[in-house]
């Protein structure tokens, strides 16, 4: 389910090499023409689902041997909101997973799903874990951190801004600055960034695609939670600086502080494809790190690849011409 996405497409060519024939659910089978042509004729199929709707879904996992739902939006638009999509879309998945005596379910949630939050996204990732628990008891839940690669929304997307602005926002920062006098040999130092804002686990795509084609197959997987992260924990400020040493460009790095993300957040959500939305700052509001108890990639056996090995790579279009 899903699986024209930026994870899913990656997931299928995963599958593709193991062998598999897969089956590609999406809304609109056009959206998933171009995954044919990864494998050989007939290897890949695509299916109109919608998991909103449970005859499309049967129809869908008759005679599979394993499922994966990836299906989630960051934002609410009409029909497509969390309730619907993350909790209800998710029992509908494990129901018809356990009625076609499906022997795998793979349930992508994300690193902060809890039912105490202030965002609903992270409710209904967590409403929608315990609901698929209980239709299929034996399902396995991933919880990625922030998903980067060549086509994520994340790092992209602040590396676009840079092109266009003068400075690139430091998330989560003090409300006033602190202001210290006579300490490490200066007179006074201000500091804008206090902790350096929320802080992120990025893991690679191809890792996230790694440990679902893993899990699948691996008995003692069942049943069980992992979050994926990758190797470094990195806070607002030190992603921005990553990005513009990346893209070899100078900004100005603006401390946000909470309050005014709240109210940026409100106002752009009004917009049809909001950049932010007052949801996503809640989400902001606690670190996007994986828990010290977790099973995680190691457990899986798979070594968690570096920002600093994929990112040169994408980010080089938004680089000055000649640099």
């Amino acid at each position: 389910m899903g699986g024209s996405g930026f994870i899913g497409r990656h997931l299928v060519r995963n599958l593709i090499a193991k062998g598999a024939t897969v089956r590609v659910a999406v809304r609109d089978p056009e959206d998933a023409r171009y995954l044919m042509t990864m494998g050989d004729v007939g290897q890949v199929v695509a299916f109109a689902v919608n998991v909103r709707d449970e005859a499309t879904l049967e129809a869908a996992v008759n005679g599979a041997q394993a499922v994966v739902n990836l299906v989630g939006v960051l934002s609410e638009r009409g029909p497509q909101n969390f309730q619907s999509l993350h909790t209800q879309g998710a029992v509908n998945v494990a129901k018809a997973a356990a009625a076609a005596g499906v022997h795998s379910l793979v349930h992508i949630s994300a690193v902060g799903a809890n039912a105490g939050s202030a965002s609903r996204y992270a409710q209904t990732k967590i409403a929608g874990e315990t609901a698929v628990k209980s239709e299929f008891p034996n399902a396995i839940i991933i919880r990625p951190s922030v998903v980067f690669g060549p086509e994520d929304g994340f790092f992209n997307l602040f590396a676009g801004l840079a092109r266009f602005t003068y400075f690139l926002p430091v998330f989560r920062c003090p409300a006033f600055p602190r202001v210290t006098f006579f300490r490490d040999g200066k007179a006074f130092k201000i500091d804008f960034y206090g902790d350096g804002g929320t802080k992120f686990q990025p893991v690679y795509v191809g890792d996230v695609a790694a440990a679902i084609c893993t899990v699948i197959d691996k008995k003692s997987a069942k049943g069980q939670v992992y979050e994926l992260g990758g190797p470094v924990v990195y806070s607002s400020v030190d992603i921005m600086k990553l990005i513009l040493k990346n893209i070899g460009r100078k900004r100005i790095l603006l401390p946000i502080p909470f309050w005014y993300l709240k109210v940026v957040g409100w106002l752009l959500q009004k917009f049809p494809a909001p950049l932010l939305t007052y949801d996503q700052v809640m989400q902001l509001k606690v670190d996007n790190i994986v828990s010290s108890k977790a099973k995680t990639l190691a457990d899986l056996g798979i070594n968690a690849t570096p920002v600093e090995a994929i990112l040169p790579k994408y980010l080089a279009r938004f680089k000055k011409a000649g640099y």
